[in-house]
C-alpha cells in the first residue's frame, strides 16, 4: 500500500487534527507565545527567503537541496527547519503523536479510496522496564498476522529522543512492507518500538526498551538471521547501541540480527562536526540540547552505549556487527554527514561489511522525507526500493519458514 504525495489539502487536514491536540496537551499561554513568535517568520521571513532563493538567485548559488526541490518540498522543509530550531520539544512532540498521526493517516487512506487499511497493525505491550515506570510498547505491522514472518524489520523511529512516534511512521512502514512483499518475502512483518521520550525518561530506559523489543522479536522469529534492524536518526542511534550491547552478551553469535539498515544515524550526540548546512532542516544547537537531555550527564556522552560514534574500538564493532553487515543511507547535505562518514570509515577499517548510499543534494532521513514530499511515485519510493533490494541480497526471500506462530 503506497499512497500518493502529501497535498495542500492533506496539510490543511493535518492542522485541523493538530489544533485540538495542542490545546489538550500544551499550556495555552505557552502555545500563544509560540504562535506569536512564529508570526514574523510565517508572514515575512518565509515568503521573502523562499522567493529570493528560488526566483532571484542563480542556480549555482542556491543550496543543493533547493536546486532539485519542488516549490512544495522547499516550502515544507523551510517550515520544518524553523520548527526544529525554535519550537520547544514539548510542543513539537504533539505534531508526531498518535492522537494526530493516526486520524491523519485515516484521512489519507480515505482520500485514496481505502475505507480500511489493506495491512494490519496492532500494539503489543511487552513488559515493564527495568529503569522506568512505564511499559515497553511496540507496533506490529503485518501482512498475515497468524503466520510466522519470514522477515522482520525491527524499526526505531527518530525525533531527537524527544519527539516522534511509531504512528507517525506508519504510512512509511506500510509502504516498506508492501515493497518487501513484492520483493518475494512470503510474510514480512515490521515491529516498530514505541520507546519513552525525553524528558519522561532518560538513558538507560530507551536502550532497555530497545533490548526488550529485540528480545520480543526474537521470540516470534526464532531465527535472528531473519531480523533486520532499522531506524532513522535517534532511532538508528538506539539500534547501534543495541548492537554494541548485544556484543557483550554471554552468547553474542546466536543473538545477532542478520542485517542493519540505518537511515541518517545520529552517530555522535554532541560533537563540533554536527554543523548546520544551508540545505538540511536540522539545527545543531537543538540537537546538542536534545542529546544532553537524553544522556542525563556529561559523563554519559562519552559512553558508546549512549553515543555510539565515540566507540573507536574496532574489535568491539566487529563483535557488534550483524552477520550480514550494515547499510547506511543518508543525505550528502545533512548535519550528521561528517560523523556518519567517519563511522562508515571506521567500520570498513575494522573489516565489517558496509553498504553505503549517500544521496547527492539530499537532507536528513531523505527516504522518509521523499515518501511524503516527492512528486512521482518513483522518486517517493526510491529510498525504500533501494533498502528493499539491499535487504534481499543479504536475507534471502526464498528461505521460507512454514511453522505458525
Amino acid at each position: 500500500m503506497i499512497l500518493g504525495q502529501i497535498s495542500y489539502l492533506d496539510c490543511l487536514v493535518f492542522l485541523i487534527v493538530l489544533a485540538p491536540q495542542l490545546l489538550l496537551h500544551v499550556n495555552i499561554f505557552e502555545l500563544v507565545i509560540c504562535v506569536l513568535k512564529a508570526l514574523p517568520f510565517v508572514l515575512l521571513q518565509l515568503p521573502y527567503q523562499l522567493c529570493r532563493e528560488r526566483y532571484f538567485t542563480s542556480k549555482h548559488q542556491k543550496s543543493p537541496f533547493v536546486q532539485q526541490a519542488s516549490l512544495f518540498q522547499d516550502l515544507v522543509i523551510r517550515v520544518v527547519r524553523y520548527a526544529f530550531a525554535f519550537i520547544p520539544a514539548n510542543i513539537g512532540r504533539v505534531f508526531f503523536s498518535k492522537g494526530v498521526a493516526l486520524p491523519f493517516l485515516r484521512f489519507r487512506l480515505l482520500r485514496h479510496g481505502y475505507f480500511q487499511a489493506p495491512l494490519t497493525w496492532r500494539e503489543a505491550v511487552l513488559r515493564r522496564n527495568f529503569s522506568s515506570k512505564g511499559k515497553t510498547v511496540g507496533l506490529w505491522v503485518t501482512v498475515e498476522e497468524g503466520e510466522r514472518p519470514d522477515l522482520v524489520i525491527y524499526y526505531c523511529h527518530g525525533g531527537g529522543f524527544s519527539m516522534g512516534s511509531s504512528y507517525f511512521y506508519l504510512e512509511f512502514l506500510m509502504a516498506w512492507l508492501t515493497l518487501l512483499r513484492d520483493a518475494g518475502y512470503r510474510n514480512p512483518a515490521i515491529f516498530a518500538l514505541e520507546y519513552t521520550l525525553v524528558p519522561d525518561e532518560r538513558y538507560p530506559a530507551q536502550l532497555e526498551q530497545t533490548v526488550a523489543g529485540y528480545d520480543h522479536v526474537c521470540s516470534i522469529v526464532k531465527d535472528p538471521s531473519r531480523i533486520c534492524l532499522a531506524g532513522d536518526s535517534a532511532g538508528a542511534t538506539l539500534q547501534l547501541s543495541l548492537l554494541l550491547h548485544l556484543s557483550k552478551s554471554s552468547d553474542p553469535a546466536n543473538r545477532h540480527p542478520g542485517f542493519a539498515t540505518l537511515i541518517s544515524p545520529w552517530a555522535t550526540l554532541v560533537t563540533p562536526k554536527n554543523r548546520d548546512t544551508p540545505s538540511d532542516y536540522l539545527n545543531a544547537d537543538s540537537l546538542h540540547l536534545y542529546g544532553r537531555q537524553f544522556a542525563g550527564t556529561q559523563a554519559n556522552l562519552k559512553d558508546p552505549l549512549v553515543s555510539p560514534g565515540v566507540c573507536k574500538d574496532r574489535d568491539w564493532w566487529v563483535r557488534a556487527s550483524p552477520s550480514g553487515g550494515f547499510c547506511f543511507m543518508y543525505g550528502s547535505e545533512e548535519v550528521f554527514g561528517p560523523e556518519v562518514r567517519d563511522l562508515i570509515a571506521l567500520l570498513r577499517r575494522s573489516g565489517c561489511a558496509v553498504r553505503v548510499r549517500e544521496e547527492p543534494g539530499q537532507v536528513h532521513a531523505w527516504p522518509v522525507v521523499s515518501l511524503f514530499l516527492a512528486d512521482t511515485q518513483g522518486e517517493r519510493t526510491k529510498g525504500l526500493r533501494d533498502l528493499t533490494k539491499i535487504i534481499t541480497q543479504v536475507i534471502d526471500p526464498q528461505i521460507v519458514q512454514v511453522d505458525g506462530l
